[in-house]
């Protein structure tokens, strides 16, 4: 599972960021979390594959959230693209979608699926779900929770063989929760397999005031990437605008106890993101402000 933050800056892009759009790489798709204008570039410059993408999860309909959506698809269908793509967003985005889709002497050539989602909706798919919730924007807007289903316990070899479970099937079907039979003897799965692991769960806010809805979304997330449009001195434009400041979001961070917090959505004002992250790393230690196609692996 990796993350790879594809535009980090809001608004407009700049010589330093581009506008919003994040990564997940997890098995063997690419999720996209908006999809400003320049993303299908950014996709080119880092480590994943703009074909891989799968999904695409919308927060709101601001230009710099979803204009990039036209031009990655038509690249995606210059490329001989067969597989579907999904695109989730609000209320709005079937008409908003297929009416830019549209434009121009252009079609794609393979199918493309575009879903209306509510505040609290949930989808599971496959290996994880996805879950909204309401965030605090000055245009109807939401996030989205990324929680990866449980896994089962690590398997304990070297105890196996102590208790005479020979390898081979056997191996396999107290992995999956079955006693079996050895020399006479059951044995238990409890004696063999740890607890079951849990899933890794990644928050992504799009554009928000600090809200009660993103702190009960975060709760036990191992990342939440929350906007942090302007630094400190400058909350109170912050809230008038929809947005958070650095602080604002470390406190959030630092409140729900996630494990690392990314800050994005900076403003163009700022070039460089280390002032940033010092004040933000004041209130929430592990804060990163991090710079276009910086990735980690979770």
């Amino acid at each position: 599972m990796k993350l790879v933050f594809l535009g980090t800056g809001g608004s407009y892009p700049t010589p330093h960021r581009n506008v919003p759009c994040t990564a997940l790489k997890y098995e063997g798709e690419v999720l996209l979390f908006d999809c400003g204008e320049g993303s299908q570039r950014q996709l080119m410059r880092s480590s994943l594959s703009f074909m891989q993408v799968s999904k695409i999860f919308i927060t709101h309909f601001h230009g710099d959230h979803f204009l990039g959506i036209p031009g990655l698809v038509q690249s995606m269908n210059m490329n001989d693209r067969e597989d579907r793509l999904d695109i989730y967003g609000p209320e709005g985005t079937v008409s908003l979608l297929k009416d830019l889709l549209s434009k121009g002497y252009f079609g794609a050539g393979f199918p493309i699926h575009l879903t209306e989602l509510k505040p609290q909706a949930r989808l599971d798919l496959d290996d994880y779900q996805i879950s909204t919730f309401q965030t605090d924007h000055d245009v109807p807007s939401f996030g989205y929770s990324f929680k990866e289903r449980d896994k089962k316990g690590r398997f304990d070899r070297k105890k196996a063989l102590e208790l005479g479970v020979p390898e081979g099937p056997l191996f396999s079907r107290i992995h999956d929760g079955e006693p079996v039979e050895v020399d006479g003897k059951i044995i238990h799965p409890e004696q063999i397999v740890g607890p079951p692991r849990r899933g890794k769960k990644i928050v992504y806010t799009g554009d928000t005031r600090p809200s009660q809805n993103t702190i009960e979304a975060s709760n036990r997330a191992n990342v939440l990437i929350h906007d942090s449009t302007l630094d400190s001195s400058m909350s109170d434009r912050a809230m008038e605008r929809g947005h958070s400041s650095t602080v604002m979001a470390a406190d959030l961070a630092r409140k729900v106890g996630v494990e690392r917090l990314f800050l994005t959505h900076i403003s163009p004002r700022y070039t460089d993101g280390k002032e940033l992250e010092d004040e933000a790393r004041e209130v929430f230690e592990e804060s990163t402000v991090p710079d276009d196609l910086f990735e980690i692996e979770l």
